[in-house]
């Protein structure tokens, strides 16, 4: 593991009532200086695709990507990171309907200032729309997953829904599904399409 995922780890055992010595001794040594906050693992699998994709080495950088497990998580991480804690710079993503809770948790760590980019929904949902329809049909056949998306749609629940809220529903209806389509359909954008919440967050790192 690199010095930039054992800090990762580090931290992710630190919120969860370990100790912070290891934290603090890898955070001045990496040295890192900016903590990117995401709800979970599919984010951080769009965020490093982008990186990648740009000719970017965050950890090499002193970013550190890290997926808080649940957005309700946010100020308790920004508390042992930002200002009050370790002092390192904080940014992400977070969901428009999660945008009150990450300002009062942000707010309640000293971290109002922190710039954090709003998706509308979620990130499935901007990198969607951004590809469009035929796009995402074309992605669903070549990872082999275009009969799984058939029976999906046979259900009577998705026959309300739009053809962009049926494909957001079904990446999540399997364990992994959303981490790898998360790498998938980030280098699957054209250049000048990515979503702008994930545009402005690397351009802003």
């Amino acid at each position: 593991m690199d010095g930039m995922g054992a800090f990762r780890e580090a931290v992710t055992a630190w919120a969860a009532g370990g100790p912070g010595d290891l934290p603090r001794e890898l955070a001045a040594r990496l040295p890192v200086r900016t903590v990117v906050l995401l709800e979970g693992p599919s984010d951080l699998a769009a965020v490093d695709a982008l990186a990648a994709r740009r000719g970017r080495d965050l950890a090499a950088e002193g970013v550190c990507v890290l997926p808080m497990n649940g957005a309700m998580n946010v100020g308790r991480f920004a508390r042992l990171l930002g200002p009050t804690g370790l002092g390192v710079r904080l940014t992400g993503l977070c969901d428009e309907a999660e945008r009150r809770y990450y300002a009062r948790g942000l707010e309640r760590a000293g971290a109002a200032q922190q710039e954090f980019f709003v998706c509308t929904a979620d990130l499935e949902d901007e990198l969607i729309r951004a590809l469009g329809v035929p796009r995402m049909e074309d992605l669903v056949r070549a990872e082999g997953d275009l009969r799984a998306l058939q029976a999906f749609l046979r259900q009577p629940a998705q026959r309300e829904r739009t053809a962009q809220q049926q494909f957001r529903r079904f990446l999540g209806t399997k364990k992994g599904r959303k981490i790898h389509y998360g790498r998938v359909l980030v280098e699957a954008l054209d250049p000048d399409r990515t979503p702008a919440p994930l545009d402005d967050l690397l351009a802003g790192l």
